[in-house]
């Protein structure tokens, strides 16, 4: 494996380039920031960029034009000899068997140059691409004309492609050397700085082989104190004893264009080989690298939406009190304001992984990303599927309306290429210390967060999953169908037979009705698709060096089956075993996960659920169901999901607030289920695992 078979720690030890006058005017030439200002020489004066609205997020428009998604990995996708895996991904073949399905959007995830650039060469990325250092494609991936074709192709089938922009960091490429060699205004793109010489004493050495020394947590509140930087944040991502225990790093002594050596420490909220960008310096650099880039995803490549990568660390500040605040900052704010409105502008949108706190998400969604990732209730429907109890998951969706978000402005999803995340923040930071009700118990935020923690970690990971890892402190690296298998209780994957897949299955499309049948986005990824299991982690120890165990849940996959005997990725990744197969096999048999899946997606585009207003979260008695009420569009009447997550029969009559009484009509059966009355009574019954859609059709007044 090439691309990311070696960490940052593995590579080619020194200072950097020589600031010679040609290396850095061709450092220049490479970098984005001067790619980004050239462009920008384009759109001035052009009336094209004031004929949208712009100042506000769109979430329904953009849920409109791509209501249902496949979320790729382009390291996981197995490719034909001598295709590449943007080729692949707009194979026609493939194409035809997503638009059956009734998926109408490809986020093709990071795919443009990432890693670093020393020496004259370009290194691995140390982050799946999330550390890029150029606008031009990965060529571990294809080509520019590739994605265009790409587009194209997913446009001819009435689908649109989603491509990514990072504003938090970059990798180690030509811009980090620049601003390490303190040329023009390259320096104010980063948060770093210059450490006098009288102080490097202070300052860990960095051995050999390594471009930066991760600084100790003694060693920032020492530079902190001499007011060198803000101090440490209140969490470490990525947290490893040994290799990163601050967000703080320390180059080795670099020659500047002026022939001054320096050192600098720099912040990196994520790896070492992740920089982090100063969204406030009077530059603006970086507001301007990030724009062209997104401009070039869009105007280049064809892209019609934007993935706002790590969006909500765009801001830190030192407090008066001595703490540093780094999270929930109104630069924050500022900054994807300024970016989801250039993209729709532009005639894009944007959406957003923000795993902060609800009050977060809801400040930052009015202006900026037009959808945001479902991080609010995605850790809930997993607890509601381990403890077949539903409670938590209801408090969460009520929090939703509680904070007046709009459910039709998430993005409700399965696995996507991050782990199961069970940080739960909204529970551990701002609201730690106030009361929330669960199990007739009243708790504070943090021992809620730490209850509902053990019970997850409990279930689907150590002895009673053992094929399943917890990644660091943020949660578990899983697939969907592993975390289904450990909720049910099977501890050995190898030895799962028909009923038990076929039982797996039941609860994979009981996730799918949770996810897609209610307002908003739907997504899930080309591992849901073909129900990947993890690799064993032996396959893929050189990649967990550094303690990210995400790698067993990124097993490569062949959605077509076009390389049945290809046991990797073109990337190097081992091809992970599935229990469902290729989606064009699984399209022939009626009864396939695939098969199942589009009949759930047709009812769903039929009845115009993914444009409904969600109206309720009703009580109920039995521990496992979970009820949402939403009115649909078009005066189509009142759309009841109704889920078992638990592991008996459901069998319960509900009281509703509606306005009139009806015929009760079963949405994917196609049947009259009675009638519901004045008084709003409804009849409910449901097998384990089993999912319902309900529609009242009651006449609404003209």
């Amino acid at each position: 494996m090439e691309k990311n078979a070696r960490s940052d720690k593995d590579r080619t030890a020194g200072p950097g380039p020589e600031a010679s006058d040609h290396r850095v005017a061709e450092l220049e030439r490479m970098s984005m920031l001067h790619q980004a200002r050239q462009a920008a020489r384009a759109y001035g004066g052009s009336a094209r960029m004031w004929r949208r609205p712009y100042a506000v997020a769109q979430p329904r428009k953009a849920s409109a034009v791509a209501p249902v998604w496949i979320t790729t990995y382009p390291a996981s996708v197995i490719t034909p000899e001598g295709s590449s895996v943007l080729a692949s991904l707009g194979d026609q073949t493939l194409w035809r068997a997503l638009s059956s399905i009734g998926i109408r959007a490809i986020h093709t995830g990071p795919t443009k140059r990432s890693g670093g650039y020393l020496d004259g060469r370009y290194t691995p990325t140390i982050d799946g691409n999330f550390d890029r250092i150029g606008f031009d494609v990965d060529p571990g991936f294809g080509t520019r004309d590739e994605y265009v074709t790409l587009s194209a192709i997913a446009a001819a089938h009435n689908a649109v492609v989603i491509d990514d922009v990072i504003p938090s960091h970059t990798g180690k490429g030509p811009d980090f050397h620049l601003a390490c060699m303190r040329h023009a205004d390259y320096p104010g793109l980063y948060h770093m700085i210059e450490i006098a010489p009288d102080d490097w004493d202070l300052l860990p050495e960095v051995p050999a082989g390594r471009q930066s020394a991760n600084l100790s947590p003694d060693t920032v509140d020492l530079l902190a104190e001499r007011d060198y930087i803000a101090g440490q944040l209140h969490r470490v991502i990525f947290f490893e004893p040994g290799v990163k225990e601050t967000d703080w790093s320390v180059t080795a002594p670099i020659k500047g264009v002026d022939g001054k050596m320096r050192r600098w420490v720099y912040l990196h909220y994520f790896k070492e080989g992740q920089p982090s960008l100063n969204w406030l310096d009077p530059s603006f650099a970086a507001q301007t690298m990030i724009m062209g880039d997104a401009l070039h995803s869009l105007d280049q490549l064809g892209a019609r939406g934007l993935r706002l990568d790590a969006n909500g660390f765009l801001g830190i500040e030192k407090r008066e009190n001595g703490t540093v605040w780094s999270e929930s900052h109104p630069l924050s704010v500022v900054g994807n304001s300024l970016l989801g409105g250039m993209v729709r502008k532009a005639g894009g949108f944007t959406f957003q992984e923000l795993n902060l706190t609800v009050d977060d998400i809801a400040a930052m969604s009015g202006h900026g990303a037009d959808l945001s990732y479902d991080f609010i209730t995605r850790p809930a429907y997993h607890h509601a599927l381990v403890t077949g109890d539903t409670e938590f998951l209801r408090m969460m969706l009520r929090m939703v309306h509680d904070y007046g978000i709009d459910p039709a402005s998430l993005i409700h999803a399965m696995q996507n290429h991050d782990e199961l995340t069970l940080e739960l923040v909204h529970f551990w930071t701002l609201h730690a210390n106030d009361m929330f009700d669960l199990g007739g118990q009243s708790w504070q935020g943090r021992t809620l967060r730490d209850h509902i923690r053990e019970t997850m970690y409990e279930a689907i990971s150590g002895p009673r999953a053992p094929y399943n890892l917890r990644f660091v402190t943020n949660g578990v690296a899983c697939t969907t169908v592993s975390l289904i298998a450990a909720a049910l209780g099977h501890e050995d994957l190898d030895a799962l037979d028909a009923g038990q897949i076929e039982e797996i299955r039941r609860a994979h499309l009981l996730l799918v009705m949770y996810n897609a049948f209610q307002p908003g986005v739907f997504a899930l990824s080309g591992w849901d698709l073909v129900g990947a299991l993890p690799l064993d982690p032996d396959q893929v120890a050189h990649l967990m060096s550094d303690g990210d165990t995400r790698w067993i849940a990124r097993g490569a996959y062949d959605l077509t089956g076009a390389v049945p005997d290809a046991s990797h990725s073109a990337d190097g990744l081992p091809r992970a075993r599935t229990l469902y197969g290729p989606i064009t096999e699984q399209l022939d048999d009626p009864d396939s996960f695939a098969s199942r899946l589009k009949r759930l997606l047709a009812v769903r585009e039929a009845h115009g659920i993914a444009a409904s207003e969600q109206i309720a979260i009703p009580d109920v008695q039995t521990p496992g169901l979970l009820v949402m009420m939403h009115e649909l569009p078009d005066r189509r009447g009142r759309q009841i999901t109704a889920l078992n997550f638990g592991r008996e029969p459901v069998d319960e009559v509900l009281t509703l607030d509606v306005p009139r009484s009806g015929p009760v009509l079963d949405m994917i059966a196609e049947t009259v289920e009675g009638e519901v009355g004045d008084d709003g009574r409804l009849h409910l019954q449901l097998d384990p695992l089993q999912g319902r859609s309900l529609r009242i059709a009651y006449p609404l007044p003209i």
